[in-house]
């Protein structure tokens, strides 16, 4: 087998966007007419006159715009409201429930409200007068129809006019958006209304303390609370997660096993947190586990408050001792234990607290376990509190959450339960011994849109199970949550022992489980995510003889960041391969966006280079080209974007296909270098993608079995790039001498 190839020494090029849009664009399949515009002005004035008569309890009104398709960033509005700055007044945003169609609420003053009606009737006006009542595609792109529109006549100038037409196209309707009502315990999460959070339920009479306020918008309500708020301002709720006492460790098919197990004394291992239940530490590998008691002395403890997290954390440590079948030749691991809940029902609001508290007292940490889910189900619209939290927390430090997929407590239950629906994390489902998905896996995706969860790993089954050790000794188990501390040992030997960081680790997890088998479809994607991950890490940190693998990573600053430097063997002026590629990066996330829940979209382009300059991608992927601007001028619309080349998912996998016969690809005549472009697009700032990392994962298949790794990397040392062989003894001796300890006398 080849060894993978670290490739470091060049940087890659950050470069602006060199051209801008092209102007307003009308949707091709809208017509926008006088009696739709009419139909508008009306329902202005009806929402003005329900803000007008509502008791204030925050200056300014909220309005949910109801597009007519799945919208592109430049096809929001831009005309009316606040002009091109409406995109800083979102608060929310969700699908219809079809889910082909944008509803997007929007924090306005009284007097935006005022202004917009004011520039439809001007532009009702217009159409009426100048257009015969309508404006098709065919009179918006004739220049000549506005020549005439003169601001001081017509109220508004040419530009406006065209861009209050484009954003018309878009809108099927205005309305005030009530979330559904939730008369129980919950996390309440309230439109931005530029109001103190606890003063404006003063307001409506609900009290609550600091501690119960996780953020500024994010609140927890109980019962009694909950039925004050949707009976007095049920417009003030964006997001409402019910049961907030259902989140629950899942264990199945449990029963006891007296194998007495031994251990040798911890040394220099890696350290994996875990966060579960609580930890016996009588134990065998008891002394492997530094554990932490979180919860309240108050707070009774039984037997069964230890299976869970216990058995957990015995297979981080011991996994392959305990199920020979699965040695993933990783060796064993030492765990912090963080005891934060017991068997039965328990707030995850003060879970969400604890994890905040741990991760920041425990900067020496990579990698962490999270075996809890929720029964629930997670909703279409909006992401959980609890895993907004988590991907905030990826976000701002260098930490990888490992996160089990959760499992079905009742047939009615499908889709999977929250924290599992966490973005940056890595979400794990489970397999039987054979590969398939067992009867208590559930399905995603999150949002209805992103791969979650993102792999799977055997997770034991009625066939075979999982074994782990419990207080009372070996226990037959099965259920993701044992599949999910599997894949944290893979993780942490990637990141803590071969020294690979976050995105490049997550990307070659994901890359092995994906490998070069045909593209999933979105049902096998919502049940198995991108694969299984192989069981041996050889196969994942080594390729076969007739391929390259090879991984490179940098910062993106700017629109471009690109690199044309990778020397690519040839053979007779061609290239004798099939590629594929798959990148991973962490960024920040908004949740009040709703489905648009990703602040940035890193986008990989990879190919030959044409004598153009441009890149031939091994894809076809047409977004981001320089000659188009986004939406309906773009190459591919919106909603294709996301179905098919997974636009704003942080995980990227690109791909030629194996199968049939393949002919070597001709090389260009100006430049014989292979080349890599990463396009930064941001929902709301500019500044969220500057200095987001990325990593990618590059395998080069020769189609004739020929091994040419020793040409690339010849090639490699020519163009200036320094190569380090991923050399897993070589990296474990590295990781052994700077871990060993030494008296001093």
């Amino acid at each position: 087998m080849n060894e993978v190839l670290e490739l470091r020494g060049k940087r890659f090029i950050n470069a602006s966007k060199n051209v801008q849009g092209g102007g307003a664009a009308i949707n091709s399949r809208s017509v926008v007419t006088s009696v739709n515009l009419q139909r508008l002005i009306s329902k202005l004035q009806q929402i003005k006159d329900f803000w007008q008569k509502e008791k204030k309890l925050f200056d300014g009104i909220l309005i949910s715009v109801h597009y007519n398709k799945i919208v592109a960033k430049s096809n929001r509005i831009s005309g009316i409201f606040k002009g091109d700055q409406s995109n800083s007044a979102i608060v929310g945003a969700k699908f219809d429930e079809k889910k082909t169609k944008h509803i997007i609420t929007y924090f306005l003053s009284i007097d935006d409200l005022d202004y917009t009606e004011h520039l439809l009737s001007c532009a009702d006006a217009i159409v009426r007068v100048d257009f015969g009542g309508e404006v098709t595609k065919e009179k918006f792109i004739d220049s000549s129809l506005f020549n005439h529109i003169i601001q001081g006549v017509h109220g508004i100038s040419k530009s406006l006019f065209q861009q209050i037409i484009a954003d018309i196209s878009y809108i099927e309707d205005f309305e005030i958006e009530k979330a559904p009502i939730i008369l129980d315990e919950c996390i309440i999460t309230l439109y931005d209304t530029k109001t103190d959070t606890r003063k404006l339920l003063e307001k409506i009479g609900i009290n609550v303390i600091s501690s119960r306020i996780l953020n500024n918008h994010t609140v927890y309500l109980d019962k009694n609370q909950a039925q004050i708020l949707f009976e007095k301002a049920p417009y003030l709720v964006s997001m409402a997660t019910e049961n907030l006492l259902d989140l629950s460790p899942d264990t199945f098919g449990e029963s006891y096993r007296k194998n007495i197990y031994t251990i040798p004394e911890p040394t220099i291992e890696p350290t994996i947190g875990v966060i579960d239940t609580l930890f016996d530490t009588r134990v065998y590998f008891g002394k492997w586990v530094e554990y932490h008691d979180m919860l309240d002395d108050s707070i009774p403890k039984t037997t069964n408050d230890y299976i869970h997290g216990t058995c957990v954390s015995s297979l981080i440590v011991d996994g392959p001792s305990l199920n020979p079948e699965l040695d993933d030749g990783c060796g064993r691991f030492k765990v912090r234990h963080f005891g934060v809940a017991t068997e039965s029902k328990f707030s995850s609001f003060s879970i969400i607290r604890l994890i905040k508290k741990i991760i920041a007292e425990n900067q020496d940490i990579k990698v962490w376990n999270l075996s809890l889910g929720s029964p629930k189900e997670i909703n279409d619209n909006f992401i959980s509190a609890e895993a907004a939290i988590l991907d905030q927390i990826q976000y701002e430090n260098d930490v990888i959450f490992v996160i089990a997929g959760t499992n079905k407590t009742s047939e009615s239950v499908v889709k999977i339960g929250s924290p599992a629906d966490s973005i940056n994390s890595i979400v794990v489902n489970a397999v039987t011994s054979k590969g398939l998905s067992p009867q208590y896996a559930r399905k995603g995706l999150a949002l209805s849109f992103y791969a979650k969860p993102d792999i799977s790993y055997f997770g034991g089954s009625q066939d075979k199970y999982i074994v782990a050790c419990g207080p009372l000794g070996g226990f037959n188990v099965a259920g993701t949550s044992y599949a999910a501390p599997l894949i944290a040992r893979k993780l942490s030997y990637l990141i803590d022992i071969l020294g690979l960081n976050r995105e490049i680790a997550k990307a070659m997890l994901i890359d092995s489980a994906r490998s070069w088998n045909v593209a999933p479809t979105p049902e096998e994607v919502a049940i198995y995510g991108h694969g299984t991950v192989p069981i041996k890490i050889d196969d994942i940190i080594k390729s076969k003889d007739d391929e390259i693998r090879f991984l490179v990573s940098d910062v993106s600053d700017k629109w471009n960041t690109y690199c044309y430097d990778f020397p690519v063997p040839l053979q007779n002026n061609s290239y004798p391969y099939v590629v594929r590629a798959t990148m991973c990066y962490f960024p920040e996330c908004n949740r009040s966006q709703g489905v648009d829940y990703t602040n940035t979209e890193l986008n990989l382009h990879f190919g030959r280079i044409k004598d153009d300059g441009k890149l031939n991608e091994i894809n076809g992927d047409k977004q981001n080209s320089e000659l188009s601007t986004d939406g309906e001028k773009s190459f591919i619309l919106e909603g294709d974007a996301r179905s098919k080349f997974r636009k704003w998912d942080n995980v990227k996998y690109i791909s030629e296909s194996i199968a049939g016969k393949k002919k070597p690809k001709k090389a260009y005549e100006k430049n014989k270098n292979w080349g890599m472009e990463i396009k930064t697009n941001n929902r709301l700032s500019s500044q969220d993608g500057r200095g987001l990392r990325f990593g990618v994962v590059v395998t080069l298949k020769e189609i004739n079995g020929v091994n040419r790794i020793d040409d690339f990397i010849r090639n490699c040392h020519l163009n200036g790039w320094l190569v380090n062989k991923i050399d897993v003894e070589h990296r474990v001796d590295i990781h052994s001498k700077i871990n060993e300890e030494f008296e001093l006398f």
